[in-house]
């Protein structure tokens, strides 16, 4: 991929505009989990530290576009953000017509989302964003398969659009993992549904060695492997889709392997008791929620023989702390393995913090479907539009 990258320029006295992902929690007015606001810290310093004058746009939550609501006001991320930098951050309301800056400031503008066409990538839209900076800098990997105004369509229309240190080292790293991995290669792919991932595991089957599954996916390959699986959450229509994926794992001479025992309970809560049952057992009136131990030690030694390992998704449903030891087991396998790891997705954050591996995985995406579009080989439309304007 070439584009260029904001490390590389001069951005003394230069007013730089900086996509970033500040989609964070906010409750009462208040941040409640800052970790995408300090992933964007070392791209806001370096700019800083360069002798720009630094405008940041971000999108929080999912208000109804053009109508601005102070429920996702960037308000509560602009005090945590200048907290963190020791200085202060303005939020700007009314940003489109200009922004009043000089070297050395920050402005944060209001939630990207209040402007209408935002979502729609209105190209009246993205010319005035891009009318506000002499760079643009591209650093939110979590919104770079969205093409929308302030992710691809600026940059098709900034004087000079680069990526920014947080966006680069991303995609260094899934490249490295995606495109030059250390053999064998292992998957672990977790969530609810197969649908929403049938086309990741159909890709990677194409990548990897070994693909392991959990959740309610696992649900439905087990289903599609002769066994019942009681008032589990599964896919019925989907067992023949699984089946061809299993065949084809087994024709690569590789395996997606169906778990030997599960956790299950009668009611779906965390107070709920947890019953041991092999694969064969699981009855009517009982549904699937974890891996149960020996599967467990089996994904682990798959884990500890793995040159590469890719995690998206949860084997269980790990919030629960009677459902959380097969996924705190893939935690901790993951965390004594020496291979080369990425994990990404939401709740596999969420799992990392809980489990406290965050120290021990090679890296850890801040996307999500941009992680797993990647992952795809899709192209996402912000990056290439990064590499148009490196053509230019």
């Amino acid at each position: 991929m070439n584009y260029l990258r904001m490390e590389d320029l001069d951005l003394a006295g230069k007013r730089v505009l900086i996509r970033e992902d500040l989609n964070v929690p906010v409750s009462d007015g208040r941040v409640t989990s800052d970790a995408r606001i300090r992933a964007a810290l070392p791209t806001i310093r370096m700019a800083l530290e360069k002798g720009a004058a630094v405008i940041i746009l971000s999108h929080l939550g999912r208000p109804v576009e053009g109508q601005p609501d102070p429920q996702f006001s960037l308000q509560p991320v602009a005090d945590r953000l200048g907290e963190l930098l020791g200085r202060e951050v303005r939020l700007q309301s009314n940003w489109l017509g200009g922004v009043e800056i000089s070297p050395g400031e920050i402005v944060l503008c209001e939630n990207v989302r209040f402007n209408p066409g935002e979502k729609k990538n209105d190209e009246n839209l993205a010319r005035s964003m891009a009318a506000l900076c002499d760079i643009f800098v591209m650093d939110a990997f979590g919104t770079a398969h969205r093409a929308q105004a302030s992710t691809e369509g600026v940059t098709r229309f900034a004087p000079v659009a680069c990526a920014g240190p947080l966006l680069a080292r991303e995609l260094d790293a899934l490249a490295k993992g995606l495109h030059h991995p250390v053999r064998p290669m292992l998957a672990i792919v977790g969530g609810s549904k197969v649908s929403t991932k049938l086309s990741v595991l159909d890709t990677l089957l194409d990548k990897v060695d070994e693909l392991i599954v959990g959740g309610g996916i696992a649900n439905t390959f087990i289903a599609a492997s002769g066994h019942g699986v009681g008032k589990s959450l599964y896919e019925p229509d989907l067992i023949h889709d699984a089946q061809l994926l299993i065949q084809k794992a087994h024709a690569k001479g590789g395996s997606i392997p169906i778990p030997k025992d599960v956790v299950v309970a009668r009611a779906f809560s965390d107070d709920a008791e947890a019953m041991v049952r092999n694969v064969d057992e699981v009855a009517d009136d009982e549904m699937i929620l974890d891996i149960g131990p020996l599967t467990a030690i089996d994904y682990s030694e798959m884990v500890a023989g793995a040159g590469t390992i890719i995690w998206n998704g949860p084997v269980g449903v790990f919030e629960f702390r009677n459902f959380a030891a097969g996924t705190r087991a893939m935690a901790e396998a993951i965390q004594r393995s020496s291979a080369y790891s990425i994990a990404g997705g939401g709740d596999t954050l969420a799992a990392i913090d809980q489990f406290r591996v965050t120290d021990d995985i090679s890296y850890i995406s801040t996307g999500g479907g941009a992680f797993l579009e990647f992952v795809e080989g899709k192209v996402l439309p912000a990056v290439a539009a990064l590499e148009e304007a490196a053509a230019r």
